[in-house]
């Protein structure tokens, strides 16, 4: 079948050139979004950039440039702003070659595969002058205000505790979508492809985010607890303990290997109430004196946000490459703590057949609460799997 084309409007004056980099995997959400500011009139598509070649992809329009490596692309013409959603390790240089060129970054997270190379991207943005905007989508949801307010107005007393929890799943397909996925290092090179780190890396860096903490020095220390069922060599069921420099604690419970996926969440926990943060909706749930209420909040994008800022010295970056540093703090823990342990095969279930098989680890739903709420790592709490 032969794919429906895309419709492009003609660009206008003040469209912005975008260039998309990786477009095979989750760029192609970039593309659509780059498209649907095209329709808006604020940005062009100027480009793609993946080594494999795009012909017959629904989501590139017909006579897009394509260029097989950032480096050809920016020795044609660099665009205003690059996209990048490549692998993990290579972020801090196609990031650093596209600001040196001129151009403004949104980059895919996690921001970089260590917190020295997060200091180094982060001097290369200083030097440059340019914007580099990180992916931590939730940075730009409402939510994040709101709960500033509720905290602020004194509704839910004094916070010291912040819960993350992310019960997903993942098949086996996952892993085997890409060479990297899955992997500490590859090459001799840091990737820290883990459920903290990357597909729960959201539940973590917004936890951080309502606790006040955005730079490395807003954190004060941090205790990993990392497992895998998968057969991985990173960690896909994992428990972190952090102590932000104003003395919150921030805890956080995930895994990938669920009996089913539950919305993720984060709960601001105060001495008078407690606010939930369902984040893939920007949803709140408050929970105080005033009684239990619903509170929708929008998001905005940052592609956008970042295009705004481009124009209007008013409009800050929602979330800046050095606001990243706390959560790279926990990702450098991740990367330096011994080995994940596999989960004892006793107490895991496979399902399913194939790629679309997957492991579920006996209660770790429970687990997880536990951890988030408790401020605890699984094997401090004596869960059987991390025995």
């Amino acid at each position: 079948m032969t794919p429906a084309p895309v419709d492009v409007p003609p660009p206008s004056a003040a469209a912005v050139s975008v260039a998309v980099v990786g477009v095979h995997g989750h760029g192609r959400t970039h593309v659509r979004r780059v498209l649907e500011l095209a329709a808006a009139g604020r940005a062009r598509l100027a480009a793609v950039v993946d080594p494999r070649p795009v012909d017959g992809l629904e989501h590139v329009p017909p006579g897009t440039a394509w260029f097989p490596d950032l480096e050809a692309l920016l020795a044609h013409e660099p665009p205003d702003v690059v996209v990048l959603a490549t692998p993990i390790h290579t972020h801090l240089a196609l990031a650093s070659a596209a600001m040196r060129a001129g151009c403004d970054v949104m980059l895919e997270k996690p921001t970089t595969a260590s917190l020295a190379e997060h200091d180094e991207l982060v001097r290369v943005a200083r030097e440059t002058g340019r914007a580099c905007q990180v992916g931590f989508q939730t940075f730009g949801s409402g939510a994040v205000d709101e709960v500033a307010r509720l905290v602020a107005s004194g509704e839910l007393g004094d916070v010291a505790h912040v819960a993350a929890v992310g019960t997903w799943v993942r098949t086996t397909g996952y892993y085997a979508r890409a060479r990297w996925a899955g992997h500490r290092m590859l090459d001799g090179v840091a990737v820290v492809d883990g459920v903290l780190t990357n597909p729960l890396a959201h539940a973590v860096a917004t936890a951080l985010l309502l606790a006040g903490a955005r730079t490395a020095a807003d954190v004060s220390d941090v205790r990993v607890d990392l497992f895998h069922a998968h057969r991985i060599e990173a960690d896909d069921t994992s428990a972190a303990v952090i102590r932000t420099a104003a003395g919150t604690t921030v805890a956080a419970g995930v895994t990938l290997c669920a009996p089913e996926r539950s919305p993720a969440r984060i709960t601001v926990h105060g001495s008078e109430g407690s606010a939930t943060l369902f984040y893939e909706t920007d949803r709140l749930e408050i929970t105080s004196g005033r009684g239990t209420r619903s509170v929708p909040c929008g998001r905005t994008d940052l592609l956008a946000n970042l295009l705004a800022a481009r124009t209007d010295p008013a409009v800050a970056l929602l979330c800046p490459v050095a606001d990243t540093g706390a959560f790279m703090r926990v990702l450098d823990a991740v990367r330096s703590a011994p080995e994940p342990a596999p989960i004892d095969p006793a107490a895991v279930q496979w399902f399913g057949e194939g790629d679309e098989s997957h492991p579920v680890v006996a209660d770790v739903e429970l687990w997880c609460e536990r951890a988030a709420r408790e401020g605890a790592t699984f094997t401090e709490l004596g869960a059987p799997f991390a025995r």
